[in-house]
């Protein structure tokens, strides 16, 4: 059952789509933006669309939530895409709605799709082949008039036109594989926050709103590091007191960087002294100070959970990040004093230079942290990503990561809570992420073919060989189930 809601009738509607269910979707704070901004436009209004959580029985199919119109009712879809992974989902939502999904097969009575969301931060060639365009950066300042646009226009192809004269708007017809500089919202915009608070996901009624936008960092992984869209921009503290409802009693502080919000433990304390719960987004393990993990304890929590990123110091130096041994062994002290009975750390594996030492290294050091505190490793392949210093850097390999992996679960078997993301599927995520229209049109083909780990791997493989394909290094796997 939700709540906050916008009901709203107008002559333009929009049909907003998600590529992933509704669970997944409802926990975007980007996604509820974009759902408030054309909720509050003028002449528009948006009806939600979700990818059915099993493709297998898919009920009605790709329909709004709120009225069952059909998505291919609508002249105008967009949609927003998180990452790589989702280009998948926006290809099944297309072929569910009975639209065919590459742009150049679409008629004048089929929707207009446009696509925005994180990905464009990064690399959204990959969707080329689906879209007739693309809203790259920070959108809400733009839709509404992105969407009367196309409404206006006589025909696609005049909207097409028009769009691409737009800045910050990529038409992959008209502008090949040359983007666009990202849009950057008005701070009077800021913060972003969701209307809508459901129980049905993950954050379960938790409303979402920003402490902050953007980074100020410089770690060489990231997509949002302080050299996109200008860096960290705060929001004050009084403003999202004041933007949070009274009776929200779970509220969730996203940004890149929250922990780094200069009043962060003010806000913690604040929301504690209201009877409300906090989640945080991004905690830093330099700024857990002891205020900070205390306010964090009162408020209820009762894990702490941060990042180490590279398994040895030598790695987190390589990616600029502050991580250091002393502060997490702090924050682990930290959180056992103040009654927390668990610490939760992030790790990726596989990073360029890495070598069997350093992930010995992480089994001597987390084997310390876990005698101060229980301890779980949350584990990722790394992938490199466009916009960033490490663009271009290969994948490590899907059995170079399993081999890491089983190191790391054998030296801390019975000690420490290992949990790591499939490196198959990172692999396919690492092909999209330094790939381009190509790599797109492959993902309908794996798509079509069942969308296993083995589809992904035939179509990939039927890429015509070029320069990009080769500096991807893809490495043989063997057919095992993701």
């Amino acid at each position: 059952m939700e709540t906050g809601r916008i009901e709203k009738q107008a002559p333009l509607a929009v049909a907003l789509a998600y590529p992933s269910p509704y669970p997944v979707a409802m926990s975007s704070l980007g996604f509820q933006r974009i759902y408030r901004a054309l909720q509050e436009a003028p002449g528009v209004m948006c009806e939600r669309v979700f990818l059915p959580d099993d493709l297998r029985d898919p009920g009605p199919g790709a329909t709004t939530y709120e009225s069952g119109r059909p998505l291919a009712a609508h002249r105008v879809v967009a949609v927003s895409v998180a990452y790589e992974l989702e280009v998948a989902g926006l290809a099944q939502l297309l072929l569910l709605a009975g639209v065919p999904p590459l742009a150049e097969e679409r008629r004048e009575s089929h929707p207009f799709v446009l696509a925005g969301g994180p990905l464009t931060f990064s690399n959204p060639l990959p969707l080329s082949p689906f879209v007739d365009a693309v809203v790259m950066g920070e959108a809400e300042g733009m839709i509404a008039d992105v969407c009367r646009v196309i409404d206006d226009a006589p025909t696609k192809a005049a909207a097409r036109a028009a769009l691409a004269a737009m800045p910050h708007v990529f038409v992959p017809e008209l502008h090949g594989s040359e983007l666009p500089d990202s849009a950057k919202a008005d701070a009077s915009l800021l913060p972003a926050w969701g209307p809508i608070r459901t129980p049905d996901t993950a954050l379960s009624g938790m409303f979402l709103i920003e402490a902050e936008r953007g980074c100020s960092r410089r770690c060489t992984y990231c997509v949002m590091r302080r050299s996109t869209n200008g860096g960290m921009r705060l929001v004050p503290p009084e403003v999202i007191l004041e933007r949070v409802p009274r009776d929200a009693d779970k509220v969730g502080l996203v940004g890149a960087a929250v922990s780094d919000h200069p009043k962060i433990v003010e806000l913690v304390e604040s929301f504690t002294a209201r009877g409300a719960s906090v989640g945080l987004s991004s905690l830093r393990p330099d700024r857990l100070s002891d205020a900070f993990v205390g306010a964090l304890a009162r408020n209820g929590a009762r894990a702490l959970t941060t990042a180490m990123d590279g398994a040895s110091e030598r790695l987190r130096g390589t990616l600029e990040r502050k991580a250091k041994e002393t502060h997490l062994v702090r924050a682990a002290e930290r959180a056992k004093a103040h009654g927390m009975t668990r610490l939760k750390l992030y790790l990726m594996v596989g990073l360029p230079t890495e070598t069997g030492e350093d992930i010995d290294e992480c089994v001597r050091f987390t084997t310390e942290l876990s005698r101060i505190l229980p301890l779980s490793l949350g584990i990722a392949p790394f992938c490199a990503k466009r916009n960033t210093p490490m663009d271009g850097a290969g994948f490590a390999g899907v059995d170079v990561v399993d081999d890491r992996l089983d190191r790391l679960r054998r030296g801390l078997r019975g000690r420490v809570e290992v949990r790591a993301t499939s490196a198959k599927w990172a692999w396919v995520e690492y092909v999209l992420a330094q790939g381009a229209a190509a790599e797109g049109r492959a993902v309908l083909e794996a798509v079509r073919d069942g969308a296993s780990f083995a589809s992904y791997k035939r179509a990939f493989a039927r890429l015509p060989a070029s320069r990009e394909r080769r500096r991807l290094r893809v490495v043989e796997v063997e057919d095992r189930p993701a």
